[in-house]
């Protein structure tokens, strides 16, 4: 983490902290500067906003895309339900090429009905 990075983040922190310690004397506040229901507006009637900090996080949380589940077990052909299955080569996708050695990508082609993964 850069210098500048360092010191945004400490920045942050000590924001953060003010924070709760502004939302914390609303709570606490005297009961001699109350002021009634009546006369205060509807924004602050409502219960106490979120922390910027935890909104950013909620926001983020929502945003992020949803991980496909892990594969576990064998392979299982999706036409006939086979679990056996023959190695080829696929020559249209090079991965890698050094001193004329080409190495492909490889699929799976299912030995009972012969369908490619």
């Amino acid at each position: 983490m850069s210098e500048f990075e360092e010191k945004i983040l400490n920045l942050l922190k000590d924001i953060d902290k003010k924070l709760d310690k502004v939302l914390g004397a609303e709570g606490s506040a005297p009961a001699s500067t109350e002021v009634p229901a009546e006369v205060m507006p509807a924004a602050s009637k409502a219960e106490p906003a979120a922390k910027p900090s935890e909104v950013v996080t909620k926001q983020a949380e929502a945003e992020a895309p949803e991980e496909a589940p892990s594969v576990e077990g064998r392979r299982v052909c999706p036409k006939c339900s086979a679990t056996e299955f023959n190695q080829i080569e696929d020559k249209s996708k090079i991965l890698h090429s050094m001193g004329g050695i080409k190495i492909y990508a490889k699929n799976y082609q299912c030995r009972s009905c012969g369908f490619i993964l």
